[in-house]
């Protein structure tokens, strides 16, 4: 059974390295890569790389179920930060392969796509021809790469907010981005965790709609 207190340890962890830096105002700007209400009163950003097995199984086992309860309903709107593990590799190729998508307004189907079935070279012209992409669009996008500053950019972020491995999260008040020091959870945390930081978090937000 996984330990509460333990939990509530990890959440003060992630966030202590980094406490007194500074954070960039681009952790906090919405870029296209989210899922819900804009206007949710909750944030949560993962930091998180297609090849890494936690992350994997909070897109199979967590994912569906914070979806339903609070992205779906409107409490949560979901934001995912690029965090290759490795500069080069399926990591960073399924990362360009995403933002390529986006780029036809796909980002999402191609995100699901990638950490559904894995990544490897093959597998990228395939969901992109699945998807009735612009193939040419998307080959040109995947060789140049012109999104590699902007992942590598997310990685930094990630890693000055404490961050050492995959996946790692941050959930805010929305209306209190960059005013309130985020809480983290470095790691694939059960939902429960996930769900009672949220709740919290909502909590805050009622109550200062009452006074």
């Amino acid at each position: 059974m996984f330990s509460i207190g333990l939990a509530a340890f990890l959440v003060c962890l992630a966030l202590t390295t980094c406490a007194d830096a500074p954070l960039p105002e681009r952790i906090w700007k919405e870029d296209g890569r989210v899922r819900g209400n804009p206007n949710a009163p909750v944030t949560l950003i993962e930091y998180s790389d297609f090849t890494c097995g936690f992350c994997v199984r909070f897109f199979r086992e967590t994912w569906p179920r914070l979806n339903t309860k609070y992205v779906e309903t409107g409490k949560l709107r979901f934001i995912y930060r690029d965090y290759p593990r490795d500069p080069q590799g399926p990591g960073m190729s399924g990362a360009v392969a995403a933002r390529c998508a986006g780029d036809q307004q796909r980002y999402w189907e191609m995100h699901d796509r990638l950490f559904s079935s894995g990544v490897y070279a093959e597998i990228l012209m395939v969901h992109a021809k699945q998807m009735g992409l612009d193939l040419k669009r998307f080959s040109k996008c995947l060789r140049d790469a012109h999104h590699l500053q902007d992942i590598l950019n997310d990685k930094k972020d990630g890693i000055q907010l404490g961050f050492a491995g995959t996946p790692g999260f941050i959930l805010y008040r929305t209306d209190r981005a960059g005013q309130d020091k985020p809480i983290g959870l470095p790691g694939a945390f059960p939902s429960d965790v996930f769900e009672s930081e949220i709740d919290k978090l909502l909590k805050q937000t009622e109550e200062t709609k009452k006074s």
